[in-house]
């Protein structure tokens, strides 16, 4: 049995079913295939989850901290089953609200693993179907939204057993939380598994192969996170490069090298996070000609491949790897195959994380902005002497604003510190609308807030700076 649409979705996830909702607001019959649950791996098992389980290890960790507050209370203690329960039940009502949105845009959702094979125009979509048989799908537009998974290095032990060795997936869902954690890879989520595990008393060593952690933020936000991640306890050794991992019968054991030196490590558990792969195999691919570059589908500014009628938004085709990179792909390329007059230009992609303490940005790194030849105004405001950071005994941090000199425009913002993924959209809404210096100086911030410091931060760029 064959079936016509006017969009094919493979993939369900953040970039999947946001693209197949625009489709369909634009007049196009849609239908989504999805091999496991909808809302993909982010909703499901990685960027959903682990903010849940991050808010029960701040609030278990703040406990602590009671006393500053004037507050006390006896004892403090925690169920890990009914921590991970809690963040499995939130990841569970968002995907049946992804259902539901299925079902408002009278969206298909076909059950089954897809694979491409050649057809006239854009390829054929065939559906092996999870409830068996299967079914032959065509569309005027196909687009792969099949998402990453997370990379493995088996020549030197970096392999998932489900017990002593971790990938995200394994993290989420563990019976009890280990006394002591190896974390290899320090990049968003290395690092937000070791602050979740170690808010609950895990003793953790993270291990970072680059001269530093959080190797894409700017330096001195990396610099900063270290001291207050040592702070709490975290462990790390950087420029370390991993020479074998291997399960023992009480836990792991790791061999490292920095330079010269040798050194053994070993713990209850160790947690893989050093990058991931885009998911193109078994798609047939290889069969179409699509080009692949270094496990990615290589496409144009508007997500189009090589093949006609082919398309690929998200992770598959390549960093940055964010869902709300994918979401925004997938808008812009719909838009695209409905004659929409979409730019060529991308908007800049922010990136947090969601460690105790967060850290967010957007834009260009001051050393990018130099590397490229600009000359750059940097300002800085920290929220030691920020008045709603002081009330609420959150001063760690700061906020680094990146201005080109000779236009005065903002091209990056670097936070660290309390709810900063929360007020991180201020400055990529300025960049996207090219706002200068002269529009945050003239841009009224609410008091007492934690955002004032953003415009303090401008401020301080050009020697104007009112609070410190």
């Amino acid at each position: 049995m064959t079936d016509s649409y006017d969009l094919i979705v493979i993939g369900a996830g953040p970039g999947g079913y946001v693209t197949a909702i625009r489709g369909s607001q634009l007049g196009l019959k849609t239908a989504i295939v999805e091999r496991e649950a909808l809302g993909g791996v982010c909703l499901n098992w990685g960027c959903i989850p682990t903010k849940a389980l991050l808010k029960s290890g701040e609030i278990y960790e703040q406990l602590s901290h009671l006393g500053d507050y004037g507050l006390s209370i006896e004892g403090r203690s925690y169920d890990f089953t009914k921590v991970v329960e809690r963040s499995r039940k939130v990841a569970k009502q968002l995907s049946a609200g992804v259902a539901f949105l299925m079902k408002k845009h009278k969206i298909e959702v076909v059950e089954g693993t897809a694979q491409l094979e050649k057809g006239q125009g854009a390829p054929k979509v065939a559906v092996t179907l999870k409830a068996g048989g299967s079914r032959t799908l065509t569309a005027k537009s196909v687009i792969l939204a099949t998402g990453a998974r997370a990379r493995v290095i088996p020549s030197v032990g970096l392999v998932p057993d489900g017990e002593r060795i971790w990938t995200y997936r394994e993290a989420l869902v563990p019976t009890t939380a280990p006394a002591s954690l190896l974390v290899i890879g320090s990049g968003a989520i290395g690092i937000e598994f070791a602050s979740f595990y170690r808010a609950l008393g895990s003793q953790v060593t993270v291990i970072e192969a680059l001269p530093r952690i959080l190797p894409v933020e700017d330096e001195e936000v990396s610099t900063t996170a270290r001291k207050a991640f040592e702070k709490r306890g975290i462990k790390f050794h950087v420029g370390t490069k991993v020479t074998r991992l291997a399960r023992t019968p009480s836990g792991v054991t790791m061999d490292i090298e920095v330079g010269a030196a040798k050194q053994v490590l070993t713990a209850d558990v160790a947690i893989v996070a050093v990058g991931i792969d885009g998911n193109v195999e078994d798609l047939g691919l290889e069969a179409l000609g699509v080009t692949i570059d270094r496990g990615h589908v290589v496409t144009n500014t508007h997500g189009a491949t090589n093949v006609p009628g082919l398309y690929a938004i998200g992770d598959v085709a390549g960093p940055p790897w964010l869902a709300h990179k994918a979401s925004h792909e997938g808008v812009h390329c719909v838009e695209h195959i409905a004659g929409f007059p979409t730019p060529n230009v991308s908007a800049p992609i922010p990136g947090c994380t969601y460690a105790t303490p967060q850290i967010a940005s957007v834009g260009l790194t001051e050393a990018q902005a130099t590397e490229k030849g600009i000359t750059v105004k940097v300002g800085r405001f920290p929220f030691r002497v920020n008045g709603k950071a002081i009330a609420a005994g959150e001063t760690e941090g700061f906020v680094k604003t990146v201005f080109d000199a000779d236009t005065g425009a903002l091209i990056g913002a670097h936070m660290i510190g309390a709810e900063v993924t929360e007020m991180i959209q201020g400055f990529a809404l300025a960049i996207t609308m090219e706002a200068t210096e002269a529009d945050l100086f003239a841009t009224v911030f609410p008091h007492p807030t934690m955002s004032e410091a953003m415009h303090e931060s401008s401020l301080d760029a050009y020697g104007r700076v009112l609070h410190l």
